[in-house]
């Protein structure tokens, strides 16, 4: 499992990722965090509350989606992704998909948080009581092996978008290493598609609105 520089705490890491991912214009979510307790039976990690409240729920360079927090026990917000439906997946994946060699052992509690283009899934092991220490475990989708990272969601963004990791986790290097990465959450996104356009590009879509 790689392991998170000790020198980087959590400031530092917002900083790092806001300087590759400034958020969006539009305001984050308002999330009623005791409920998700509540539905889950765990607090959420802090970095995670801490992005849902600047960025929101939305997608990285119309490639990796971070997903809506959602409770257990309601509808899924999406017939296509969310969080329920890819925490099942995950639980679903990993019981028949080969594991890295520290992982053998491992029997976690998985929460996925985002999900990719290339079908990659990105989940917490929510094993731990304090889940400010909750590692990413990723679904790699090409060779079909998880893999895991002794690092938060914030870190891990980071990492991705600076090129910290000794190999990118994704199946594709769209967000690796680049110098700025463009963020939408579904509000903004939403608000695009309804003049028409294209929320990537900028130019008239005849798909969108409909």
């Amino acid at each position: 499992m790689e392991t998170e520089d000790p020198k980087r705490d959590l400031v530092t890491e917002w900083e790092r990722l806001q300087l590759r991912m400034p958020p969006p214009a539009e305001c984050g979510m308002a999330v009623d965090w005791s409920r998700m307790r509540e539905s889950w039976g765990k607090e959420f990690p802090p970095d995670y509350r801490q992005f849902m409240g600047l960025y929101g729920p939305g997608t990285i360079e119309s490639y990796l989606v971070i997903e809506l927090p959602e409770c257990k026990g309601t509808p899924p917000a999406s017939p296509y992704g969310g969080m329920l439906l890819e925490t099942e997946n995950a639980c679903a994946l990993w019981e028949r998909e080969e594991k890295a060699q520290e992982l053998h052992d491992a029997n976690p509690q998985l929460i996925a948080w985002g999900a990719d283009a290339n079908s990659d899934l990105l989940c917490w092991d929510a094993t731990p009581d304090d889940p400010s220490t909750w590692p990413v475990l990723v679904r790699n989708r090409d060779d079909g092996l998880w893999r895991g990272y002794d690092c938060g969601m914030v870190a891990f963004l980071a990492r991705i978008l600076h090129g910290d990791f000794t190999k990118c986790p994704l199946g594709d290097l769209s967000l690796w290493n680049i110098p700025t990465a463009s963020y939408l959450n579904e509000h903004e996104e939403r608000r695009i598609r309804k003049q028409g356009l294209d929320p990537w590009t900028g130019e008239p879509d005849p798909y969108a609105g409909t």
